[in-house]
């Protein structure tokens, strides 16, 4: 329970802070007054005031909040206030302001997984752990614990590269060069073909010759380069992944029952903590995403939001009027409002079921 809660405000701080970061930085370096640097929602914990910025820990742990000067167009502004005004600024200026939370998410993303790729990129080897019996491979004469050199005269030596030669061969025969105790043997498999669940639960064709592989698990070392080329590829996958998942659950090929909130996040992150330090870490790194992902939804209060406000603003020419801002983000704000309580209906049904969350 401990490590639960402690992993999870660890995350939640990281995530936030990181975000209202980015806004602060760019606000700073293009000339806009911040008046408060919150991490939390509500009346205020604890806090310090250095020059113009209040800088404070709330009561409501679930996000944060950059505070600018002149941020809503209504707002009264002194005189002398009126140059560092953030609704005074031209759109360009406020677009890189807006869009730094979001930005500084996936950098996050790309320093931790370039991080753990830098002391070591892990993988499973291309050995056998099981084979299923009547399977190709128990047919072609394979066993458990032989290591497949190459296909067709091409090497592998990491599972996914040989998982991706299979499930993309067509059925066609295959050529096996394979390392058994001090031999190497030659051997003919014919992949078949298999129904299953892809990671979104759609089913798909694929060919399999009935293996899986060992528990055995290696670790690649990269130089630096490497680390962050492979960090920001798998920064990319991460929001390509997010993207696609969340339009399977508008499709509903996910289930929205699937949609978590505050508590499915707290689990998740004591299970990771309790594998330790790297796990927390990757998981970090893939909330963080999503988090990025989630705030350009085009959504009045969220980033997104606000960036339809500046495009349309660029496009009149003329900035939105000041009701039609305010109706605008009372509907997102309630939208927001009933997303989080779904999800947090989702939760309370997984805790409460018979094989429920366990702290």
């Amino acid at each position: 329970m401990i490590t639960t809660i402690a992993s999870t405000i660890i995350v939640l701080g990281i995530l936030v802070f990181v975000h209202e970061l980015g806004h602060f930085v760019f606000a700073k370096k293009l000339g806009v007054g911040v008046l408060t640097f919150s991490l939390g929602f509500g009346p205020r914990l604890v806090g310090r005031k250095m020059g113009e910025t209040e800088y404070q820990i709330s009561v409501f742990p679930l996000g944060g909040f950059v505070k600018l000067v002149g941020e809503n167009p209504g707002e009264a502004i002194k005189e002398e206030d009126r140059g560092q005004s953030f609704s005074a600024q031209p759109v360009w200026k406020r677009f890189l302001i807006v869009s730094a939370g979001p930005f500084f998410n996936f950098l996050l993303a790309i320093v931790f997984f370039s991080t753990v790729n830098l002391f070591g990129v892990p993988y499973f080897p291309s050995k056998i752990g099981d084979i299923s019996p009547e399977s190709p491979a128990a047919q072609a004469g394979l066993k458990k614990g032989d290591l497949i050199a190459s296909i067709d005269g091409e090497a592998v030596s990491k599972w996914d590269d040989l998982s991706r030669i299979i499930r993309s061969s067509q059925g066609k025969e295959l050529h096996l060069e394979v390392k058994r105790d001090s031999e190497t043997l030659g051997l003919k498999v014919t992949p078949k073909s298999s129904t299953q669940k892809n990671l979104f639960g759609e089913e798909v064709q694929i060919f399999v010759i009935g293996i899986t592989p060992t528990d055995e698990l290696l670790v690649q070392k990269v130089g630096p380069f490497e680390a962050i080329g492979k960090g920001l590829s798998q920064t990319w996958f991460g929001i390509k992944l997010t993207v696609v998942s969340i339009i399977k659950v508008i499709e509903r090929v996910i289930p929205a029952k699937t949609i978590g909130g505050p508590i499915m996040i707290a689990q998740l992150a004591g299970e990771q903590a309790k594998r330790g330090v790297v796990s927390l870490i990757l998981f970090t790194a893939i909330l963080s995403i999503n988090l990025g992902v989630i705030n350009l939804f085009p959504i009045p209060v969220l980033d997104g939001g606000h960036f339809v406000f500046l495009a349309l603003e660029a496009l009149l020419r003329r900035p939105i009027s000041l009701k039609k801002m305010e109706i605008a983000q009372q509907i997102g704000l309630i939208l927001i409002i009933l997303l989080m309580l779904f999800a947090f209906y989702n939760d309370l049904l997984r805790v409460f079921s018979p094989e429920g969350f366990k702290f």
